[in-house]
């Protein structure tokens, strides 16, 4: 017997006239992005961007991320327009390390429905990051997933890309005992821990406190507090290796000091931290205290406070600190190379 039924797209849940929508209110974002290699516009198969000329051995560099679960705090919360900056910050923050400077970004969101002012919104703070890093937002793909995601979920990831002369590129070759570790404060928790957090404070069950002022936090919420997008420190490293030797970097993720400082150091030689000169922001102390979390589980997850760490020589210290704070980076020092097997001592 034939199948009498008539079967659309729009029936099995996914609505092409929002995924339209979403684009059209999009493009403004986007074009607040474009820079010197941008050569076509949204809407084609591929973004296309020109290379920049004048280096004797260009190298491109990637790097992809997601946000993880902060998302769920800004699904909870209502509020899509920064969870964009994290997607972007989680990938040109990597790039940077080596010294590359960011060319373009590319964002991938799933979602359950597409809403196309939600889509735009989350769009919007990938331009902002965009914005922020020097990059150009040369394309991306929203998919709707019905059945396989609630309604009101969606995930958000990226590509970046950057470029850096090979003779410049960043690497611990050159680093020795007593060269000097420099901090870059962090916003907040950026992007990671926080399959913790959820736990600590209840998130997922959308716990009312975070929603209320809290004192410990300067009368700020949990939520949002949470929420505030990963620090990007592209121009501000830009402008630092242009006139001092750096010699190290690393980006401070997942995986806290204990991960993630070891990873610009070569053998032999170790990170000594004095834990007391790590000026630990507030809602650390707070998610220690709620979840009772000792304190190496607390470096070995989070950022503590610190974004960045930069390895220079003791003798540039001065001259990288004056040109740090210059570009907006309230940096100080954070402690010293030694020679060491434990890449990272905190006493």
């Amino acid at each position: 017997m034939q199948n009498s039924r008539s079967e659309s797209y729009a029936a099995a849940g996914v609505d092409i006239t929002a995924g339209y929508k979403a684009v059209e209110l999009m493009k403004a974002h986007i074009a607040r992005t474009r820079n010197e290699g941008c050569v076509d516009d949204v809407g084609g198969f591929g973004g296309c961007f020109a290379l920049p000329m004048g280096m004797e051995d260009p190298v491109l560099v990637s790097g992809t991320d997601g946000c993880g679960t902060k998302v769920k705090l800004a699904i909870l919360m209502d509020k899509h327009d920064t969870i964009g900056i994290d997607a972007v910050a989680m990938c040109v923050n990597d790039i940077i390390c080596c010294g590359a400077r960011p060319l373009f970004f590319l964002d991938y969101i799933a979602c359950g429905k597409n809403v196309p002012e939600k889509i735009a919104s989350i769009v919007s703070g990938v331009a902002e990051g965009c914005v922020q890093s020097g990059a150009a937002l040369i394309g991306g793909e929203t998919a709707e997933h019905p059945g396989l995601m609630p309604v009101e979920d969606y995930d958000l990831a990226g590509f970046a890309v950057g470029i850096v002369d090979k003779k410049k590129i960043i690497d611990n070759s050159k680093m020795a005992a007593g060269d000097v570790i420099i901090a870059l404060p962090s916003t907040g928790i950026h992007s990671n821990g926080f399959s913790l957090c959820r736990k600590v404070f209840d998130i997922d069950n959308n716990n009312p406190e975070l929603y209320v002022a809290n004192e410990a936090l300067g009368g700020k919420t949990i939520g949002e507090t949470l929420l505030t997008p990963t620090r990007i420190y592209v121009k501000s490293i830009l402008a630092l290796i242009k006139e001092v030797s750096v010699k190290g970097i690393s980006h401070i993720t997942g995986g806290g000091f204990y991960e993630n400082i070891p990873r610009s150091i070569p053998d032999g030689l170790g990170a000594k931290i004095k834990k007391d000169d790590v000026r630990i922001l507030p809602i650390f102390d707070l998610i220690a205290k709620t979840g009772n979390i000792p304190e190496r589980d607390m470096f070995n997850t989070f950022n503590m406070g610190v974004g960045m760490c930069v390895i220079v020589a003791k003798e540039d210290v001065e001259t990288a600190l004056e040109i740090l704070k210059a570009n907006g980076e309230a940096a100080y020092v954070l402690g010293d190379i030694i020679e060491s097997e434990d890449k990272v001592v905190l006493y």
